[in-house]
């Protein structure tokens, strides 16, 4: 039977503040973006401020209405990133397969560290450790899957251990909401709820025929998921999944107003994707264009290229023209997110064309590779596309009439 850990630190962004100022302790704080950049949300808040009704992803504005008392802080990326390394050098101690799952959460598989206590000794290990240590609290699930251990140590919080066992995991789960589950989201809840399906154990006694008329193939794994049926492994520490996409987003400090606008920022961000598919060695045959208007309504584009590229001319050109299509303009934008998906080996073999496109291509990849390795040297404005300095110009002219945002990047 194997033994796994899914170890969740407590209010984690918050609780490094609260450690790096004592006087911050015992009172609600809430780690806020800057409202000035538009990326004004809550990001993280202590118990106290949860308690007073805060949660994340309110608005500042909207934290300081139900919590007057609220205190604010900005976060501090190095420092959560600094302890986040520090806490898996604690978890290290016991095991090198571990799996991180965002900056504060990991799983950890100890089936092989028995020497060391019992799954649960070795839980109780760490939680105290990480409090002596580094002064910050952790929730610690342990059970036979990583699904089941990542559910305990959500059910009691914070600095807590909880087991979830395999003779006894219907007694103690099944009656939980079936969005507890991982992988449960908003519309799978939705979806579910249209069936009269609402906890862990109506999911679990779902057929395999029905589920998968309501949710596919994902159906199937949640409902196999309730009966403790999760065979994923642990990923041993350093693993780094292939990636599936590689994307980048803004959120602009003012909206933006025309089509020239959205190019400008098109033009912008493709270059650092085209960039990071270089690294990886991917090429990219889909893309998709992510756009939020002024009303916070989100709509996302997928096209299909012609061939795959990893061109930033070619992504901007597919992403322009799926807006220039789709996107009806009822509303400003207030960010732009352009992501290059289905991903492909570069060495994969593909069809040319019978008219030599491919050579204009390989020589477009030769001069973006030429301006990539410019700007690492000597910064992102040392090669400037025309056609982003053109919009540049018109938008600094119109700035005054227009109010033209400029671009703060996420």
């Amino acid at each position: 039977m194997r033994a796994i850990l899914h170890s969740d630190l407590n209010c984690y962004y918050a609780a490094v503040e609260m450690m790096l100022d004592p006087k911050l302790k015992g009172r609600p704080v809430a780690v806020c973006g800057s409202t000035e950049t538009r990326h004004g949300i809550v990001l993280a808040k202590s118990y106290p401020a949860k308690y007073m009704g805060v949660k994340t992803g309110m608005a500042n504005w909207q934290a300081l209405q139900v919590c007057p008392d609220l205190i604010i802080v900005h976060p501090h990326y190095d420092q959560y990133i600094k302890y986040s390394g520090l806490v898996r050098d604690i978890y290290s101690r016991y095991t090198d397969l571990i799996e991180p799952f965002g900056m504060d959460e990991c799983w950890l598989d100890v089936t092989g560290s028995g020497t060391l206590g019992t799954p649960l000794e070795i839980a109780e290990k760490i939680r105290k450790t990480v409090r002596e240590e580094l002064g910050l609290t952790v929730s610690i699930g342990v059970s036979f899957n990583k699904i089941f251990a990542k559910l305990g140590s959500d059910m009691k919080k914070p600095d807590a251990v909880t087991c979830i066992t395999s003779e006894g995991f219907r007694q103690q789960i099944w009656d939980l909401p079936a969005s507890d589950l991982i992988g449960v989201g908003p519309a799978t809840k939705r979806k579910l709820s249209m069936h009269c399906v609402n906890t862990i154990g109506e999911l679990a006694q779902v057929s395999e025929r029905e589920i998968r008329s309501w949710l596919g193939v994902n159906g199937v794994r949640l409902m196999r998921c309730a009966n403790g049926l999760d065979d994923s492994r642990v990923a041993p520490d350093g693993y780094v999944p292939p990636a599936k996409s590689v994307g980048h987003g803004i959120t602009c400090t003012r909206d933006l107003l025309c089509e020239d606008h959205v190019r400008s920022v098109l033009l912008t961000l493709s270059p650092r994707v085209s960039e990071k598919l270089r690294k990886l060695r991917l090429l990219a045959t889909g893309v998709v264009l992510a756009v939020r208007d002024s009303d916070l309504l989100y709509r996302e584009y997928m096209a299909r290229l012609n061939f795959p590229t990893r061109s930033w001319h070619d992504l901007t050109a597919a992403a322009m023209d799926m807006f220039l299509t789709r996107y009806g303009w009822e509303k400003n934008i207030r960010s732009v997110t352009i992501r290059a998906v289905d991903l492909i080996p570069e060495k994969a073999g593909c069809m040319t064309d019978l008219f030599g496109e491919y050579k204009r291509r390989e020589k477009t990849e030769t001069i973006e590779q030429a301006v990539d390795g410019i700007r690492r040297r000597y910064g992102d404005t040392a090669v400037v596309s025309a056609a982003a300095m053109t919009a540049r110009a018109d938008r600094d002219r119109a700035r005054e009439q227009l109010r033209m945002p400029s671009v703060m990047y996420r």
